[in-house]
């Protein structure tokens, strides 16, 4: 009599064929694909403002120094869009932020297009990165509501759906830059938006406006209590360890690739590419093993290899072993899947967007200051020692999630 042995890979490949399964079961899977959509956008449009830094600055005579304070105004605005949409998401629903941010984002980017002065290339940037903002938290709290029991795995989806668009969005955004003008790079953008506020609108359920005044929401009576718990404040602690760290390593790769390493811009270009596009999988991978096997695990690994890549970039000067370490940095992209997906579901309801987005508001806004520190260290010839400076704070995230006995 025969035994019949499942290898590991059709095991893998039947367990994946379940989660998909369940993923679109009940008309979920047209929501999560236009949520996921729409991420795509919202995160890749503004990685494109690097890639098209040069011809901004060419355009408006840009320092090097007000070209930086660009993108430090769209990523600080961003994070203080996030808790107003988080209000507003619990006040309105998830569904009409979404359209809203989708329908915003696509009139700012139309308005970066044809700006005619530094002002309002500027203006419409922060409104730019505030619309995008309402889309961070209300796409969280909606997939909570449609995957009560895959938060995780249907969050590391969405987000790997960014990844994607990080991979594959600012390269075609230069290469149509260099091919016809600049406006374009940012141009072709603006129908992709109003096609996802259109699949956004026929996808997502409709839910009534709450019956709370808005003015209750906007007292944040709710916000520091839930914050100050110690479990969400150490989730934010975590967070905000984690935004320095990210912010600090995409702001500077490149440029450490080739003023220190003299590596070519080609390669330190598709270093950063397979970076972002090794997320991918590894979001989707962390959201399922938030799923099955909970927190500690899963953050322990992936901060300690992401830690060890730190630690060993200033000792290595060969492309090849760079494609190893930026292998191994691409870990830090599943750690906010984990964390944001295990404080959405501790966060009370009626309130958890507002409460997400001072969360997001807190952890962003903070990590956005981390370039210009590590640019300063740099800028005083201690680029080696900066990057090593990121790997203690990974080993200091190391010991916080290593002594959660709760985790």
């Amino acid at each position: 009599m025969h035994r019949w042995v499942t290898s590991p890979a059709v095991r893998y490949i039947s367990t994946s064929k379940r989660v998909i399964a369940d993923l679109w079961s009940g008309g979920r899977g047209k929501m999560l694909l236009a949520i996921a959509f729409g991420w795509f956008l919202s995160i890749s449009v503004r990685m494109i403002y690097p890639a098209l830094l040069p011809h901004l600055r060419g355009t408006y005579d840009l320092t090097l120094t007000t070209a930086g304070l660009l993108l430090t105004v769209l990523w600080i605005a961003y994070a203080c869009g996030q808790l107003p949409g988080g209000i507003l998401a619990d006040w309105a629903g998830e569904r009409l932020l979404l359209i809203a941010s989708s329908l915003l984002a696509a009139t700012m980017l139309a308005l970066v297009v044809v700006a005619d002065s530094t002002i309002v290339l500027f203006l419409a940037t922060a409104l730019f990165g505030a619309g995008t903002a309402l889309y961070g938290v209300s796409r969280f709290t909606i997939l909570d509501d449609i995957y009560p029991d895959q938060l995780g795995t249907a969050t590391g989806v969405t987000m790997a759906a960014g990844d994607v668009g990080n991979a594959v969005m600012p390269p075609a955004a230069g290469f149509i830059a260099v091919a016809m003008a600049w406006q374009y790079g940012f141009g072709f953008a603006v129908p992709l938006f109003l096609l996802a506020a259109v699949g956004l609108w026929t996808t997502l359920p409709r839910r009534k406006r709450a019956a709370t005044p808005l003015s209750e929401y906007l007292a944040l009576d709710d916000v520091v209590p839930t914050l100050s718990h110690p479990i969400v404040l150490r989730g934010t602690v975590l967070l905000v360890l984690w935004s320095v760290i990210m912010q600090a390593f995409i702001g500077f790769y490149p440029t450490y690739l080739i003023d220190v390493k003299e590596l070519s811009v080609r390669v330190a270009t598709v270093l950063f590419g397979l970076f972002f596009a090794l997320g991918i999988l590894m979001k989707p991978i962390a959201g399922r093993a938030y799923d099955g096997i909970g927190v500690r695990a899963p953050l322990l690994v992936i901060m300690s290899t992401a830690g060890l890549a730190l630690v060993a970039l200033p000792f290595v000067g060969e492309v090849w072993p760079f494609v190893l370490l930026t292998v191994l940095a691409s870990s830090l992209l599943g750690f906010e899947t984990i964390v944001i997906s295990d404080l959405t579901r501790r966060l009370p309801d009626g309130t958890r967007g507002t409460n997400l987005g001072a969360l997001r508001t807190v952890y962003i806004g903070l990590g956005a200051l981390s370039p210009v520190l590590f640019g300063a260290v740099a800028d005083r010839g201690h680029f080696d020692e900066a990057f090593l400076g990121v790997a203690v704070l990974a080993g200091v995230v190391v010991l916080i999630v290593f002594a959660s006995i709760d985790y």
